[in-house]
């Protein structure tokens, strides 16, 4: 991958940062974390802006709605739109970064125009039914049910930690549509609607005080067989694309913005006094080689990705895993800069402390990336 940006890269930088310092200052003010309708709405209408200026889905296939571009265009999209303080993605987390790619890849061409305009578009918000309660990190461990009848499945069962369940249109589910076949076999991936009659959301509050989980229950809900992406019990293959979405990029704007909390942090050390400790300055150098280094690793993975077809492969398990490990790493040497003041959870770092607290388990645990680096990177054997 060669690294150094081209004179088309770089207009296409100075074209962003313009349009950024344009439009910016005209975006509302941003709900409180609880408020999620206001969240929703803030969200979608940061989209909207972007579709309407050419830059949702970037990244996208231009035949699944998106703009086609290259993967370091992608790169210096997230560098830039971060550096300028622009908003994440937000409640369309989903939609965007794991439910639309997986739709674009393995979606039928009616279920991509039905769904993946919407997303770019900002009109449709998207969560994740995958984890369920008692099945830890076994995620083919799901016990949720769905039988044929007629032209719909019937869904029964319940989900947890669904992320924007509360405020979300769709959701990508994995359901069992064959109870007598292999424990990863006889899987389902459905779109259902949320608000088909027999889904209740229960809201869960965080550690950081956030409500953006839940608790989804579905008793005998009704969703169309023309919902299901992938051909029937293939779900597992299908939510394996999924995942690799979910590892392989859908982080990777977050990296950008850990390497600006770290600037904040050093500067906050050198007024508070905190800087005048070795063991400090040591150990925010070591955050800012591995922030370098994941981001070099990211870059090489979304090239990769590219090469191959445009789905992200293990080496995103890689990035996860240590991905996870180093924002934590970042919010304890926050809470070592702030001292006493790390205890306020008015302040922002504060939050996302206690929120990073949760990065080692979310999107596969540290212990299932292990598993997947050690069997499909170096070819180790399976673990009994």
């Amino acid at each position: 991958m060669d690294l150094t940006h081209t004179p088309e890269e770089e207009e296409f930088r100075a074209r962003l940062r313009e349009w950024l310092a344009k439009m910016l200052p005209s975006l509302p003010a941003k709900p409180s974390p609880d408020d999620w309708p206001g969240r929703r709405a803030y969200d979608l209408g940061w989209q909207r802006m972007l579709h309407d200026a050419g830059y949702a889905g970037l990244h996208w296939p231009v035949d699944a709605g998106g703009q086609g571009a290259t993967p370091t265009q992608h790169l210096i999209f997230l560098e830039e739109t971060e550096k300028a303080g622009a908003p994440y993605v937000g409640a369309n987390f989903v939609g965007l970064l794991h439910a639309g790619p997986t739709i674009a890849a393995e979606g039928t061409p009616e279920q991509r125009a039905r769904w993946l305009p919407p997303v770019l578009r900002g009109e449709e918000v998207w969560c994740q039914g995958f984890s369920e309660p008692d099945a830890g990190s076994d995620l083919a461990a799901l016990r949720t049910r769905a039988w044929r009848d007629g032209d719909d499945y019937v869904v029964s069962g319940s989900k947890i930690w669904t992320s924007h369940a509360e405020v979300a249109d769709w959701c990508e589910l994995l359901v069992r549509t064959d109870a007598t076949a292999p424990k990863h076999r006889g899987i389902s991936w459905l779109a259902m609607p949320m608000d088909a009659p027999g889904v209740t959301v229960r809201p869960l509050r965080t550690l950081a005080g956030s409500a953006e989980f839940a608790e989804v229950f579905l008793d005998e809900v009704r969703v169309p067989v023309a919902n299901r992406v992938g051909a029937e019990n293939d779900g597992w293959r299908v939510t394996m694309v999924t995942l690799s979405f979910e590892r392989g990029t859908a982080f990777v704007g977050e990296v950008v913005a850990c390497r600006r909390v770290l600037g904040e942090l050093a500067r906050t050390a050198r007024k508070n006094g905190r800087w005048d400790d070795p063991a400090l300055r040591r150990r925010l150098g070591t955050l800012n080689a591995e922030f370098r280094t994941l981001w070099r690793l990211t870059q090489w993975n979304v090239s990769e990705s590219e090469r191959t077809g445009g789905v992200p492969g293990a080496g995103g398990s890689v990035f996860k895993l240590r991905y996870s490990h180093a924002r934590q790493e970042l919010y304890d040497a926050a809470a070592e800069v702030l001292g006493p003041d790390a205890l306020d959870q008015g302040r922002e770092w504060t939050l996302d402390r206690l929120s990073s607290l949760s990065y080692t388990i979310a999107a596969g645990t540290s212990q299932i990336q292990h598993n997947i680096v050690a069997e499909r990177i170096l070819g180790l054997p399976k673990g009994r």
